[in-house]
């Protein structure tokens, strides 16, 4: 399927004071830009997951704060970054009213600038071959930007900040995606309650894009003799 872009204005701080279930869905397609003494990159938005903070028991922010997600309880707009299993580093973008923990994490893209420098990136952090593959998943997209926990608490709206978004509609209002561009599921690698697809379809992607990422469920509980039966 082919699907224009959204990318075009800079969204301003009420635009991600919203419900993350509707941020999730106004990213898609949008432009994210790592600028960088060493090159810019720019990622197109692909697929995404939203995560509700205490309402939502697949989120960091379930019980509440503390040091690792203080970030999602300020303001909507910075950067909630974390180390997965302590190997993969994930990007999310704080959203909803202040103080309710809401966020996005951003799954996958497409290099649509800057490719040479995403390539080098990757490399040094492991084979890539295709293309596609280059920000295809939530920790080949950071490495792809040059993301680090450094960037905890970055200010997406700061104009001195080296990351930039660009959205359809900086109002969150007018022309999107149409509906049937746009796919939700269950969100990947989730256990427990949060991860059931009926009450958390909270997984959303531009359908048919080859730069969307494979899905997973999450791995079954084991006990102490061994992996439990279905």
């Amino acid at each position: 399927m082919s699907v224009p872009t959204l990318a075009g204005q800079q969204p301003d701080r009420a635009w991600f004071a919203r419900p993350g279930i509707d941020v999730a869905r106004d990213l898609l397609g949008a432009h994210l830009t790592r600028r960088d003494p060493g090159g810019d990159v720019t990622v197109r938005i692909t697929e995404v997951e939203a995560y509700q903070g205490e309402q939502d028991p697949g989120s960091h922010a379930f019980r509440g704060p503390s040091p690792r997600n203080q970030v999602m309880f300020g303001e909507p707009g910075r950067l909630y970054v974390y180390r997965h299993l302590g190997l993969h580093t994930c990007m999310n973008i704080v959203c909803g009213p202040d103080c309710k923990a809401a966020a996005v994490l951003l799954r996958a893209g497409e290099v649509v600038a800057g490719e040479p420098v995403a390539r080098r990136r990757r490399l040094a952090a492991g084979a890539v071959t295709r293309s596609v593959d280059l920000a295809r998943g939530p920790a080949r997209l950071t490495v792809a930007l040059g993301v680090t926990m450094t960037d905890y608490g970055l200010d997406l709206l700061d104009p001195d900040s080296a990351l930039s978004l660009e959205v359809a509609t900086a109002s969150g209002t007018g022309w999107r995606l149409p509906d049937d561009a746009v796919s939700s599921g269950p969100r990947v690698g989730v256990s427990g309650a949060g991860g059931e697809g009926a009450l958390f379809p909270w997984r959303l992607w531009i359908t048919g894009d080859p730069a969307v990422s494979a899905y997973r469920a999450a791995a079954a509980p084991r006990s102490r003799s061994g992996p439990r039966s279905r």
